[in-house]
Formats: structure tokens, sequence, C-alpha cells
């Protein structure tokens, strides 16, 4: 018996040639629309649709497959006598390959000014169904999904080695493409409902990643198909070898600070936690306080900038051992300057503005935890003064700066800074006094008449007195301790200005 091929295609990209390489081994081709009208002008002999329905399509193209002659025939089990008997009772053929791929629903979500109904009608319903019905029937049925696997398939046929394995991984394919499919459809309707009883997510494979933290460890770079926000995912690499996992890690805690402020700015990471950071007036000064903040761990680290790197700043960037700077933009003699380094990764990223709506994902043993951003803002005017001192305007720039900064550090997490440049930064450890004794010590001299951030509440007043120790004249923390009036206490005896955010960053 003729094995018959239906055709029905978005992408139609190599259909042809593959179409034909079907015909030259002998296979019917069915076909629908526009896919059937591309092979008929491309010489390709195909059946319609409607020939082995007897029914026309309908509702503007909405009915075309959902027939039984077309799922009898895709989901019969050869080896079922029953089956077989019941295909021949209703003259019903086998189809014997689902070559399908789908509307483009994602590219049309992700286009500018695209109207609801628009969107509606690119939700495939035949294509998606006659897929699954192959794929659930791969024991019989060859389903293709992916342009990709034309020629594969094309060269097994040709040897006669299209076996059921292979028929099997074609068939997983589909449904990664399905539930994918599925799940961007599922997010468009539940946009605004931040957490549904039944969460699914998708992303799509960008690429390959060398080793995962460590090299016994594999990983892979996935990126949500969806998000129209600024991202590491739509940089584009300029110079360098491969982004590793941990410089992906790092690169992103680098960018997530530098869109926290609109002044220029150079942000610098090690190990997902900020070693400098430090604003001006102009790029060159910004990556000065930068680098001036800790010029032992920038070395071999992570620089993320929100204004184009011009020739100055590049210059200071190619004294030093950097593993990926980002940046909005490079004028062409800053990048002819950085990329005289080999082993410099320069990436792009344009439209460097916060605009994230993204919730935080975070894998646990059996599940998942999910959270909004943290995205909570502070200004001067929702600061509490607490203590009989007030903060000088300056200091009151500088607890702001601050107060960004230690929101990207790991708790317990404590920030010192001074004229818009962090000092000395305390990180991820299991006491808040543990936090303040390496940030001061780091800050050294600088310490004095400088602030202190800090991500939560002191349980204590030891932090507080520490601080009064080193010179420090201004501190902001969310406040909120059954033992507040001891800090206060200690602030006021040392004439140290202290504000609340009411607002707490922790960071695990």
């Amino acid at each position: 018996m003729k094995k018959r091929a239906l055709i029905s295609v978005s992408n139609k990209e190599n259909l042809v040639e593959f179409a034909k390489q079907l015909v030259l081994l002998d296979i019917e081709i069915i076909s629908t629309g526009g896919t059937l009208q591309l092979l008929l002008d491309a010489g390709i002999e195909a059946k319609s649709v409607e020939e082995i329905t007897n029914f026309p399509e309908m509702l503007d193209g909405r009915v075309k497959t959902l027939h039984p002659n077309v799922h009898g025939g895709i989901l019969a089990n050869r080896n079922n006598e029953s089956h077989v008997h019941t295909l021949q009772e209703h003259n019903i053929g086998f189809i014997d390959f689902i070559i399908v791929n789908l509307y483009p629903f994602k590219e049309t979500l992700l286009k500018q000014n695209i109207t609801e109904e628009d969107i509606i009608e690119n939700i495939d319903i035949g294509g998606p169904t006659m897929l699954r019905a192959a794929a659930k029937n791969f024991k019989d049925v060859t389903v293709i999904v992916d342009p990709d696997d034309y020629d594969k398939i094309a060269e097994l046929l040709k040897k006669d080695q299209l076996d059921q394995a292979i028929r099997k991984q074609l068939a997983a394919k589909v449904f990664q493409h399905t539930a994918n499919y599925d799940a961007m459809i599922a997010n468009y309707f539940t946009d605004e409902e931040i957490f549904p009883e039944q969460y699914t997510v998708t992303y799509e494979k960008k690429q390959a990643l060398r080793y995962g933290e460590n090299p016994h460890q594999k990983a892979v770079f996935y990126e949500n198909p969806l998000d129209k926000s600024v991202s590491l995912a739509k940089a584009k690499q300029l110079h360098g070898k491969e982004l590793s996992y941990n410089n992906i890690q790092d690169a992103n805690a680098a960018l997530e600070i530098a869109l926290e402020y609109d002044e220029p700015t150079v942000v610098a990471v090690k190990h997902m936690n900020p070693c400098g950071i430090g604003l001006a007036d102009d790029l060159t000064s910004a990556f000065k306080r930068a680098y001036e903040a800790d010029p032992i761990s920038i070395f071999g680290g992570i620089i993320a900038v929100n204004r184009e790197i011009d020739v100055k700043t590049a210059n200071q960037m190619s004294g030093i051992f950097l593993e990926v700077v980002m940046a909005p933009s490079f004028t062409e003699e800053a990048l002819e300057i950085l990329t005289e380094k080999q082993n410099i990764r320069l990436l792009q990223i344009r439209d460097m503005h916060s605009n994230s709506v993204m919730k935080k994902i975070v894998t646990v043993k059996g599940g998942i935890l999910v959270q909004t951003e943290d995205d909570g803002q502070v200004t001067a005017d929702d600061l509490t003064v607490v203590t009989d001192k007030h903060p000088t305007e300056t200091e009151i720039e500088d607890l702001l700066f601050g107060w960004k900064a230690v929101k990207h550090v790991k708790s317990n997490a404590i920030v010192l800074a001074k004229n818009k440049q962090t000092i000395g930064i305390g990180a991820g450890q299991m006491n808040r006094i543990g936090a303040a004794d390496i940030a001061i010590q780091q800050a050294g001299d600088k310490a004095k008449e400088a602030i202190l951030a800090s991500d939560a509440f002191f349980p204590m007043p030891d932090t507080v007195e520490a601080a009064a120790k080193a010179g420090i004249t201004a501190i902001i923390q969310p406040g909120g301790s059954k033992r507040d009036q001891e800090s206060i206490d200690v602030c006021n005896q040392y004439g140290i200005a202290m504000v609340y955010t009411n607002m707490r960053h922790f960071k695990h």
C-alpha cells in the first residue's frame, strides 16, 4: 500500500526540497491551504485535504483537518485488526507521515500594536491535534515538527533506517513543542493572575554551555521566549569566547544592579555580589570609583555600565583583566581598544532601563518557589528619621545610593558608601555584625564620614556600635526590631543620623 504524508506548515523553510524527496520515495502527499499551493507551484503533485475528507474547509480555515478521515488515518494501530477493519469499513486510508508546524503564536504576541483578535487567530487548533495524534501513534507514524529535521529524515528514508526509536525521539520533540506552545498561550490568558493554581512556564534553548558551576556539571542557557524586558538573553556578543555558566550568573547580577541607577554608573561583580559600584557625572569617573572601591576583587570581574563606553573608559578597562563588559553601546574607538584583549567578552545590551515585570523562580527539592521581583523603591520622601540628628543632603544621596546597592548583596548584607561610591561590602554572613566587620575592615580609614546601609533591621545594637567606632555618620535600615530603641540610643550617643525605610531587602 502506498504510504501517505500530510503536510501543513506555517514555516515553509526547506519544505519544497523535502517534499520532492518524499515524492521520489513514492510517498503520496496530502496538503492544505497555502502549503498546498506552494507545493503545486513547485510542480509537486499533491492532494488537497478536501479530497480526503470529502468536506470543504470552513470557518475561515478554523476547521479543515479535524475529521475522522484524517485522524482515523493517523491514530489507527496497524497491528490492531479491529482498527484496520474499521478504517476499511469507512474507506479511510492510513496516514504515515505528519509534517506540521504551527501558527506563529509567539511571533504574533511579540509584535508591536497587535490586536487580541490577531492573537486569538494565531492559536492553532488543528496543527497541535494532528501532531499529538501522530506522536501518540509513533510506532506507526513518523511526525516531523522541526524543519531542521527534514534532511536527516530524508536520508534515513533513503537508507530504510527510519526505525521506531527515531520515531519516538521525533514524538518527544513534538510533545515538547506543543507543551511550549500551550504554555505560551496559557501565560497569555493568565497574564493578570500572578499565581495561578497550576503554574506552567516555558523556556527555549539559547545555547549549550561547556559546563555548569563546576567542570563536572552540565549546563544549558534557556531564555524566556515572551520576555520583552531588557535581559542578558537579548544581549549581542561583540567579542570574546562564549559565556560560561558563572559568567551568565555574574553578568545578570551586574545588569540588575546597573538598572537601578539613572546617573552614569559602573558596577563590578564577583561571585554574584558587587565588589564595587561607582556613580559620577561621566562614565570615566564612575569607572574610577568602581575600581577604587575594591581594586583587588575587580580582577577577573564582570562589569556592567549604563552608558556608551568611550575611549577614556575603554583605556581604563584595558589595563585590568576583566571577564565580561556589558554596555548599551561602544564607540568604534573603544571597541578597537577592548577587542585587542583576546579573553574579554563584550556584550551590547540596548535600551538599558529597568522595565522588569518578571517573577523570580528558584528550584527546591520537589518543587519551585515563585515570587514577584524585588522592585521596591525608596525616595528621600519615604525615609523616616528616627534619631536626634538629621542626615545632610549629601548623606541622603549616599544613603539612597547605598540602599540600592545593598538590595543586590547576599544577606546578611552591609554596604558602606561615600560620595556615590561603595567603599566596603560585607556579604552573605550568618550574623549582621559579621557582615559589618567585613565592610568596615575593607573600607579602613575611608569609613570616616561614610554611610552604612543594612538590608534588614539590627537585632541588637552591636552593628551600630561598630559603625560609630569606625566614624560612620549616617545609617539606613528597614527598622522593625524589638530592640530598635537600643540602636537609636547608640546613634544619638555618637551623633549618628539614622533613617528607616520600612522595607526589607533580604537576598538569599
